[in-house]
């Protein structure tokens, strides 16, 4: 009977210990995701150790401010380097945001799939630009045993939006969150050209939109197809870039927009460094920095005569905006100033500012959208 005993006690015990081991574990489990461009990734869950090479914000919204406890590398440039203003105040909230290592960045040419592997991470969250430039690295990283999970917001495509924020979700372990944000972004989209669909049908008008990184005697790029260019299509309004590009982007030749006369200008500004010329937007800017950065612009030569210019319709906004989880705010703004009856109850800011207050960690300030008239 003591050796029966001793036995059962022995099998508790055993099983106790599998089950502490099940528990500590998460109840891991390897998990299939679809990831923003359709391709299927194995993932074992929870993940602990994480790498995330843009879309920053989108992972803090979707995963919350917590989850960067599990982050071990992230694509430094792209966040501090071109917008060291926004990571300041992330790198306050975030503990190990400031030291964070850095994997390198795909458009300088410093990412490192050496890198990525030393770290072990569980899953890497790629842009699709950068999966798609770094097809050598991905390579090496996924026969390392890393998953990738590609993420892509700045192709302006519903679905990929809702893939993208839906992906990131499952694999964190934050659906419901992930879900909310997903469904919030459909009904804000859905509503925009519900308006835009009700309120267009006259004549379209033509917008042009310009990088506002170098100043008003530098050309700045514009966008076709993607980005800016593929919200302005979207609104129902004729982007002057279209057909005048060798890509998705680049400068349009400066007789062109005069000869276009755009009935709209937007200058997308930022909180670039070491650009004094810049149009500034952000959480640092003010209204009165904003205009006085925008001014030049507006006052070029030739420009005096556009319809854009005389009627006021010259606008600054955060070229950040253009890709992200919240870009609905965004393309409220631009809807707002080509359709103004039909978007009268619409505040972009205030959207801007909710959004900040329910899933950001850091609080709205600044200035993102401005006109150039008070």
């Amino acid at each position: 009977m003591r050796m029966e005993s001793f036995r059962r006690r022995l099998v508790r015990g055993l099983l106790g210990t599998v089950l502490m081991a099940w528990c500590a574990l998460g109840f891991a489990a390897t998990i299939e995701v679809t990831d923003a461009i359709g391709r299927k990734v194995r993932v074992n869950t929870p993940v602990q150790r994480v790498i995330v090479n843009f879309n920053y914000e989108e992972f803090t919204a979707v995963a919350g401010k917590e989850a960067w406890a599990k982050v071990v590398g992230i694509s430094r440039a792209p966040w501090e380097g071109w917008r060291p203003a926004i990571f300041k105040r992330y790198a306050a909230v975030i503990p190990n945001l400031q030291a964070m290592p850095d994997i390198g960045h795909s458009d300088d040419g410093t990412f490192s799939a050496e890198k990525v592997i030393a770290l072990r991470p569980d899953v890497l969250f790629m842009a699709e630009w950068t999966f798609k430039a770094m097809q050598t690295a991905r390579d090496q990283i996924e026969a390392a045993g890393i998953p990738i999970v590609v993420v892509d917001y700045n192709a302006q495509l519903l679905e990929r939006h809702l893939a993208s924020t839906r992906v990131m979700g499952k694999v964190m372990g934050s659906e419901a969150r992930a879900e909310e944000l997903a469904q919030l972004y459909e009904r804000q989209y859905k509503d925009i050209m519900a308006r835009v669909a009700k309120a267009s049908g006259g004549t379209r008008k033509k917008v042009y939109f310009e990088l506002g990184q170098a100043g008003a005697d530098t050309v700045g790029n514009s966008y076709s197809g993607t980005m800016w260019g593929k919200i302005v299509t979207l609104l129902g309004a004729d982007n002057l870039a279209d057909g005048k590009l060798p890509g998705p982007w680049g400068p349009v030749n400066a007789e062109a927009v005069i000869a276009d006369n755009p009935d709209l200008i937007f200058i997308a500004g930022s909180s670039w460094v070491n650009k004094p010329k810049a149009v500034k937007t952000g959480y640092e800017a003010t209204p009165e920095t904003t205009r006085n950065s925008l001014a030049p612009y507006a006052q070029r030569p030739a420009w005096a005569g556009l319809n854009a210019v005389r009627t006021g319709q010259v606008h600054a906004i955060e070229h950040g905006l253009c890709r992200t989880l919240f870009d609905y705010v965004a393309m409220q703004y631009i809807a707002k100033q080509l359709y103004p009856e039909a978007f009268k109850d619409v505040d972009p800011v205030a959207s801007f500012r909710a959004y900040h207050e329910k899933y950001l960690p850091v609080p709205y300030a600044g200035v993102w959208m401005l006109g150039i008239r008070p």
